[in-house]
């Protein structure tokens, strides 16, 4: 059901945007950045659910909590990158959209970092000494 009342703000934002674009193309903007985030918003209590989960999954399989908290800030990125990039384009600043996307990607590669070098590391150690 809470898709059907999220989908329904989508759709009554878009009509009323594309009403308003031809008059009042600032106002048609603001209302739709107004209903990306209110959705966004909504789906915050949904978000903390699942990084609770997450946390209690990785505390129970002795994950180290550094590595869930990477992953985690790496998905948040991701998804702030986007949601950020979908607003600037509806402003239509492709170019600037493109380059948020391109800040969230090396973000991402820089929080990754550390846990590929474990990950070698691991790799590495597994590996038979010299031949």
């Amino acid at each position: 059901m809470e898709m059907v009342q999220i989908a329904g703000i989508g759709l009554l934002a878009a009509i009323l945007v594309l009403v308003l674009k031809e008059q009042k193309p600032l106002f048609a903007f603001l209302l739709a950045m107004f209903a990306g985030i209110f959705i966004f918003l909504l789906m915050i209590g949904r978000i903390e659910a699942v990084i609770g989960t997450m946390q209690g999954l990785a505390e129970r399989s002795g994950i180290p909590s550094v590595y869930l908290k990477t992953i985690l800030k790496m998905i948040g990125i991701a998804y702030i990158a986007e949601f950020s990039a979908q607003i600037i384009r509806d402003a239509g600043a492709e170019g600037v959209a493109s380059k948020v996307e391109f800040a969230g990607k090396v973000l991402i590669l820089v929080l990754a970092v550390p846990i590929i070098n474990v990950i070698v590391e691991t790799v590495v150690g597994l590996l038979p000494a010299g031949g």
